[in-house]
């Protein structure tokens, strides 16, 4: 009945006519910053650049250098850079707060002659409870999508990568959409300030912030071509999401709702929302067989080893390897008929970012949401939604599953996952403190 009740509700997406030679996958995370250097080289009317942070490293000094020359060359060029507001006033967890990413856009604005400016935009009053998680560039009239912010280890920029999905989509309507999106909620929004120039405390502009996260509640991306796709057509569609129960979310649900056969799904923090839970168990009792990629806790980007000094950072990913424990000891009966297949991804010292579902080859869903409880409730996110009747990106699809799939291991029981008696002796005080005031289950929401 699930699978009834769903249908209609994808189909009644706002959805743009996509060719298949206008979608690319990308493979490697060096390949994705080199083609958005190429792109930004050769950009002749617009480039709008969402991410989480813009980080004063070398891969971001490449890209902001890149920005500069293109604006030398082509004054005309429209450019405009978005950063979450607080996470670009801060430094590093652990790090001199006074060495942020804002002073270096103010260093770098004050000795060059061009204006492109660089937006702070505040989802929250405090980053603990939301921040712009909103993925996409926007060049001219193609949008790359990844997961990734820019700095060296997302860009694999020097040594170490850490790895995330990357595509291209050529697609003019699609291109406006998310250009228009930015323009209209975030360039004249009282609560949204330029970082490349000096800006006010976030204390002084509470109200407007919280004004303007409840304008972003209602908002969502405009078509203008929605009308002219046929129901069998590949096609895809922007959606955006923040708070509780909202768009994103539901076509979320409603795309493993969809799955009759085969589900492949991707997520860096193993700690799904009771929603996307449930969701996945109605699948695996009407038969679906479903693949979970998930970091080693190793992989993930939180990770300290053993050996280094304790920060109380560092117990998140064994945090999430106890859900992800308690997760596969509940399922191990589908575990063991191989119905369901959880894959740890472990590549030397890189680290997992990928976030994503396959349904049936039918649907994919590219976005930056972690499918955990802060991304349903906290962050601005945002997804593009593929609709592919015919399989026309089938080979695409599964290129990508079987690169993702290169650096993993299949577990075969819930026992190959470390018991919180093993941990460090640090990281397993912390933990059973935790649980037992029951602040790892609000950790769980926040985090």
């Amino acid at each position: 009945m699930a699978i009834l009740l769903n249908r209609p509700a994808l189909s009644r997406q706002p959805w743009l006519p996509l060719r298949p030679e206008d979608f690319s996958t990308l493979l490697q995370t060096a390949d994705f910053r080199l083609r958005l250097l190429e792109a930004i080289a050769s950009a002749s009317s617009r480039i709008y650049l969402c991410a989480l942070y813009l980080e004063n490293e070398e891969a971001g000094q490449e890209v902001l250098d890149a920005l500069y020359q293109a604006k030398q060359r082509q004054p005309q060029l429209d450019i405009r850079i978005m950063v979450d507001w607080h996470r670009a006033q801060r430094g590093r967890i652990g790090e001199d707060q006074s060495n942020c990413n804002a002073r270096w856009y103010r260093e770098e604005a004050a000795r060059r002659d061009l204006d492109i400016p660089i937006y702070g935009v505040p989802v929250q009053t405090r980053e603990l409870f939301g921040v712009l998680h909103l993925k996409g560039f926007v060049i001219d009239d193609a949008v790359f999508y990844s997961g990734a912010s820019l700095n060296n280890v997302y860009l694999h920029k020097l040594d170490k990568y850490r790895f995330d999905r990357y595509h291209i989509v050529r697609c003019a309507p699609l291109a406006d959409a998310m250009a228009d999106f930015m323009a209209e909620q975030f360039f004249n929004d009282p609560a949204v300030f330029r970082l490349d120039k000096p800006a006010p405390a976030t204390r002084s502009i509470r109200k407007e912030i919280r004004q303007f996260r409840d304008k972003l509640v209602h908002s969502q991306y405009r078509l203008s071509e929605e009308a002219a796709v046929a129901a069998d057509q590949l096609a895809i569609t922007p959606i955006v999401g923040i708070g509780k129960g909202n768009r994103l979310n539901r076509a979320i649900l409603d795309v493993i709702a969809s799955s009759r056969h085969k589900l492949f799904i991707c997520t860096p923090y193993f700690n799904f929302p009771r929603s996307v839970v449930l969701e996945i168990n109605r699948a695996l009792r009407r038969g679906v067989e479903i693949d979970i990629v998930v970091g080693d806790k190793t992989a993930n980007d939180f990770y300290i080893p053993p050996e280094q000094p304790f920060r109380v950072i560092g117990a998140l990913p064994y945090l999430y390897e106890m859900n992800l424990r308690r997760f596969a000891k509940r399922q191990r009966h589908y575990i063991a008929r191989q119905q369901l297949r959880i894959h740890l991804w472990k590549d030397g010292d890189n680290t997992y970012h990928l976030k994503g579902i396959w349904s049936d080859a039918r649907y994919i869903l590219l976005t930056g949401n972690n499918l955990n409880p802060r991304a349903f409730r906290l962050d601005l996110e945002n997804a593009l939604l593929l609709r592919d009747p015919h399989g026309e990106l089938m080979a695409q699809g599964e290129a990508e599953q079987g690169n993702i799939l290169r650096h993993t291991a299949c577990l075969e029981h819930y026992r190959q996952l470390e018991d919180v008696r093993h941990y460090p002796e640090q990281i397993k005080k912390l933990l059973t403190r935790l649980s037992r005031v029951r602040i790892d289950r609000m950790l769980n929401l926040m985090l």
